[in-house]
C-alpha cells in the first residue's frame, strides 16, 4: 500500500478535484490518497465524486480553515 499526498491549499475548483482524479488513476487498489485543501466547495465535491466512482472515503477532517480528505482506492 502506498500513500499519496496532494496539497491543493489555496487552489479553487476545479483544480482540487482534477488533481484528486489524477492521483486516483495512478494509484493501485488498496492505495490511499490524502488531499489537503482550503476551498470549501471542493471539500464537498471530492467525497461525492469518489463515492460515485465506488471508492471509500475514509476520513474528512476540518481544522481551522483547512480540510483533509483520505480516500482508499
Amino acid at each position: 500500500m502506498t500513500e499519496t499526498n496532494i496539497d491543493v491549499r489555496g487552489q479553487t475548483c476545479p483544480v482540487p478535484l482534477v488533481e484528486c482524479r489524477k492521483a486516483i488513476k495512478k494509484a493501485a487498489p488498496g492505495d490511499e490518497i490524502v488531499i489537503l485543501g482550503t476551498h470549501p466547495a471542493s471539500k464537498k465535491e471530492i467525497p461525492m465524486a469518489c463515492e460515485a466512482m465506488g471508492l471509500e472515503v475514509m476520513e474528512v477532517e476540518d481544522k481551522d480553515n483547512e480540510w483533509k480528505i483520505r480516500i482508499k482506492r
